[in-house]
């Protein structure tokens, strides 16, 4: 049966035919009413090419490495417990697809790369960033200034002088300035080649000088002092000077000590300003006495040592700084120089824009809450569950050296966190396993140990095992005595060595390092998987040193819930060829 529409059609078209070929025979008849026009067929729809297929595999790879790079991103942070959840997403993705994670080639190579690049992670932490490695320092700003003093400096412009005068004249100082040639070259040198660095200086300081001069003002100290630091560290607390000098001050170590800065291990409170200030504040009050009010000899012995200048006062039975400086064999260079440089660092920063420089804004410490420690709490835990990052915790605190606080602080530690965060650290130090809090490893001392021969078989230098447990090397130890054991117990990711696909248990296991450097790949083919058999006195803690491994990944290779075992019980154990303290035991 033809279509309706098609007959209408059809029709039309024959009716056209037969006027058209009519045409000249039908020119004088009246015109005719033009019919309705004929509804026409719907066109066809245009065929539309055809998506292309979703490359499923393409898909998966995406969110497999959008996970990764999210878990490099925790992991510069210090956030470990997010790093390991990014990383454990990253090959869990691959792993409970269709395709598993070795099926399809493109699968496999990503998922072998994966390895590949968190197994390098790993090799930067045990070799970067174990607890024995103290934390990086800078070099001092009063080393590079005393060397640039060895140079003559050109004589200063007449115009120089006048402003100097001027300035003097009425800007009030407590600490005499001299108008000499010394003290105008500096000014002119800070001016010139220096400006960049100085102008530097004074950004940072604008943070420290309201607190310094505070404590100088309670102490009834002249406040010019409170810019001693600009030329000693250029306010770093994190500056070290090539004679061990430390921190805004530029404490050494026998000053420090004698001031009341506390210094183990652990801790180094010369890199803590406030706490430093209040010792600078302590021992110029010190040599100001010692050398009867004269703040320029004063200045020059925190420079050379109070005992150094009395010698060159007595030998050369002087009592000015200026006459014993014109004497080179008196006094060292550096010191001759200390002081009209730091004269000179006082005058540019009572008076700024003087001297072209831009006024520092005024800079408020950033606030934060104390939350008292009683045992050792890995900084990059703190970081994680504070929220921010392992560098504003050790901004914070930067007395601290290492990764770690201190460990069994009596009566407790404070340790600064942000301004706000103290209850979810409280909160989260109250939820977690204790022996989880610090990265250190324990070694149980037996029967007939030192600590030179506990440090000869754990391969650690015998000095800073003991100080990490408060002892000295000649210190007794009695069998049974838990002794720290400061070197990182990290493990990035437990792979085996002929890579087939890992059981749920042991995908993966961060716990990373923000400190994370260039350091070779290792090859995941490296692990070997091997069975110990436990045997009397082994522990969990004990079994993962010989095995350069950890407490947690034994857990998790062994689905253990507890540290629990007993002798005779086999633990699977994967690590790296050549990496054993011993074979031990092996089955």
């Amino acid at each position: 049966m033809v279509p309706r529409t098609l007959l209408r059609t059809l029709t039309a078209l024959s009716v056209g035919v037969v006027v058209a070929s009519c045409g000249p025979r039908l020119q004088n008849q009246p015109p005719r009413t033009t019919p309705a026009p004929i509804a026409q067929p719907a066109a066809s729809p245009i065929p539309q090419p055809s998506a292309p297929p979703v490359d499923t595999v393409a898909t998966l790879i995406a969110t497999s490495q959008h996970h990764f790079e999210a878990g490099q991103q925790e992991l510069q942070l210090g956030h470990l417990e997010r790093a390991k959840l990014e990383f454990n997403a990253a090959l869990e993705v691959l792993l409970e697809s269709p395709y598993g994670g070795r099926s399809d080639p493109r699968v496999r190579e990503h998922f072998d790369r994966l390895v590949d690049r968190i197994s390098t992670y790993e090799v930067a932490v045990l070799t970067e960033g174990d607890g024995f490695a103290e934390k990086k320092y800078e070099p001092a700003s009063i080393d590079a200034l005393l060397e640039l003093s060895t140079f003559e400096t050109p004589k200063p412009s007449p115009g120089l002088q006048a402003t100097v005068k001027s300035d003097l004249q009425t800007t009030e100082h407590d600490i005499p300035i001299p108008l000499n040639a010394r003290v105008l070259a500096y000014i002119d040198l800070f001016q010139g080649r220096l400006r960049d660095w100085i102008q530097d200086g004074l950004r940072r300081g604008a943070r420290y000088l309201p607190m310094i001069q505070n404590v100088f003002r309670a102490e009834g100290l002249p406040l010019d002092l409170a810019y001693v630091p600009l030329i000693e560290s250029a306010f770093k607390p994190n500056a070290v000077s090539r004679a061990k000098a430390k921190g805004v001050w530029q404490f050494m170590q026998g000053t420090a000590l004698a001031t009341g800065l506390k210094q183990n291990w652990y801790i180094d409170e010369r890199s803590d300003p406030e706490k430093a200030t209040f010792a600078a504040a302590k021992y110029l009050k010190t040599l100001c006495s010692l050398f009867k009010g004269d703040w320029h000899l004063a200045l020059a012995s925190y420079n050379g040592g109070p005992g150094r200048v009395q010698k060159a006062l007595s030998r050369s039975r002087l009592d000015d700084f200026w006459t014993l400086a014109s004497k080179p064999k008196l006094l060292p260079r550096e010191t001759r120089e200390y002081v009209p440089m730091i004269l000179a660092a006082m005058v540019i920063a009572r008076n700024p824009l003087q001297y072209g420089f831009d006024m520092p804004a005024a800079a408020d410490a950033p606030a934060f809450d104390k939350v008292k420690l009683t045992q050792a709490v890995d900084l990059r835990r703190v970081a994680e569950w504070t929220g921010t990052s392992i560098s504003e915790i050790q901004a914070l605190n930067p007395e601290l050296r290492r990764w770690t606080t201190p460990r069994q602080p009596d009566p407790g530690y404070e340790l600064k966190v942000p301004a706000g965060t103290s209850g979810a650290l409280q909160e989260k130090l109250g939820q977690a396993d204790p022996n989880e809090l610090a990265t250190f490893k324990w070694y149980a001392v037996r029967r007939g140990d030192s600590i030179t021969t506990i440090a000869r078989k754990l391969g650690v230098s015998r000095t800073e095992l003991a100080a990490a447990n408060y002892l000295s090397v000649t210190s007794s130890v009695a069998p049974g005595q838990k002794l720290i054991v400061p070197r990182e117990s990290t493990v990035l990711l437990n792979a085996r060595a002929d890579r087939p696909e890992p059981p749920p248990a042991s995908r993966a296991v961060v716990a990373g390092n923000a400190m994370l450097g260039e350091a070779p790949s290792v090859r995941p083919t490296d692990n070997v998987k091997l069975m110990y058999r436990v045997k009397s006195g082994d522990s969990l803690s004990s079994i993962a040193h010989v095995f350069n491994t950890t407490v947690q990944s034994l857990k998790l290779w062994n689905h253990l819930r507890t540290s629990a075992i007993k002798p005779g019980d086999r633990l699977t154990i994967i690590t790296r060829r050549g990496s054993l303290a011993t074979t031990g035991n092996l089955q």
